[in-house]
C-alpha cells in the first residue's frame, strides 16, 4: 500500500461505453492512483437503474441523477417527486447534472430553464448538492441561481467550470463550490486558472468528465478517474501548495459538500 494523498473524482460517467466495458480495471486504476472515491453521474433519468448498480456493486462509487441540459427536449421532463424518490438510496448523493447549454442546444433554452428550476427544487428538498452544467449561457445561469437562492437556500457545484469569472463570482458568493477539470491543466488555460487562484481554496473541487476531457499527458485520449491525480497536481500549482496540502484540502471540501457520501458507512 503506498502513501499517496486520497482524492476524490467528483465527477465521472463510469456508465458511459468508453469505461463500462472495463470498469472493474478502472476502479483499480483510480485507487492506485489515489482516487478513493468516484460520483458516476446520471445524465438520463431512465438510465439510472444501470448508474445505481455500478455505485451498489463499487464500496468507493457513489452516484447523482439527473437530466442533463442537452438531453431535456428529448427526454420526459423530471419531476421533484420522482428525483426526491430516487434520493433516498443511501448512494445517491447529488442533484444532476442539470444546468443551461446554449452551445449546442439554444434552441431548447426555456425548457433548460424549467429543468434547472426543478432540479434546484429537489436539491433545495432534499438537502442534496445540485451538481451545474453550464456553457454559453452565463448570464441566465447567474440570474436562475440568484432568484431560486432568494426562495430558499441550497447547495451547489459547478461542474467542470470553464466560464467567465462573473460566473464564477457570482457563484462564489451564493457559497457554491467550483470543480476543475483537466481543462484547467491544458497549457493554454492559464486564464481560467486565474479565475481558480482567485476563489477560495475551501470552495475547490476536482473532477474528470471522463470519458472526456483528459488532462495531460493524456490530452486527446479517453479519460478515466485516475487521471483526477493529473488535474489535482496542476491544482496544487495554481494555489502555490504542495499536492499533500491541496489533496486533503479537496476531501475536506467534497466531504462538507457532499454529506451523504462522507456519512456513509458500507453494510457489506
Amino acid at each position: 500500500m503506498t502513501d499517496i494523498p486520497a482524492i476524490t473524482d467528483s465527477h465521472c460517467h463510469l456508465d458511459f461505453p468508453e469505461l463500462i466495458a472495463e470498469l472493474p480495471d478502472v476502479v483499480s486504476r483510480a485507487h492506485a492512483a489515489g482516487v478513493a472515491r468516484m460520483v458516476t453521474i446520471c445524465t438520463k433519468l431512465r438510465n439510472e437503474p444501470a448508474v445505481r448498480a455500478i455505485a451498489e456493486e463499487h464500496t468507493s462509487v457513489f452516484y447523482a441523477a439527473g437530466t442533463h441540459p442537452m438531453s431535456v427536449a428529448s427526454e420526459p421532463m423530471a419531476t421533484m417527486k420522482q428525483l426526491i424518490e430516487i434520493a433516498e438510496h443511501p448512494k445517491m448523493v447529488g442533484i444532476g447534472e442539470t444546468g443551461l447549454d446554449y452551445h449546442y442546444t439554444a434552441e431548447s433554452a426555456q425548457i433548460q430553464q424549467e429543468s434547472l428550476r426543478l432540479h434546484i427544487g429537489a436539491a433545495r428538498e432534499t438537502g442534496l448538492p445540485l451538481i451545474i452544467h453550464s456553457r454559453d449561457a452565463d448570464d441566465d445561469m447567474a440570474a436562475i441561481l440568484r432568484e431560486e437562492h432568494q426562495c430558499g437556500a441550497y447547495t451547489c457545484v459547478m461542474h467542470c467550470f470553464s466560464s467567465s469569472e462573473t460566473l464564477a463570482r457570482a457563484a462564489l458568493d451564493l457559497g457554491f463550490y467550483l470543480s476543475m477539470s483537466g481543462i484547467t491543466a491544458f497549457p493554454k488555460s492559464q486564464p481560467l486558472r486565474d479565475i481558480f487562484a482567485a476563489a477560495p481554496l475551501e470552495r475547490i473541487l476536482v473532477e474528470t468528465d471522463s470519458p472526456y476531457l483528459a488532462p495531460p499527458p493524456h490530452r486527446g485520449r479517453r479519460n478515466e478517474p485516475a487521471f483526477t491525480a493529473h488535474t489535482a497536481r496542476k491544482a496544487a500549482e495554481t494555489f502555490g501548495i504542495d499536492y499533500a496540502t491541496f489533496a486533503a484540502q479537496s476531501e475536506a471540501n467534497f466531504e462538507r459538500l457532499f454529506r451523504k457520501a462522507a456519512d456513509y458507512k458500507a453494510t457489506s
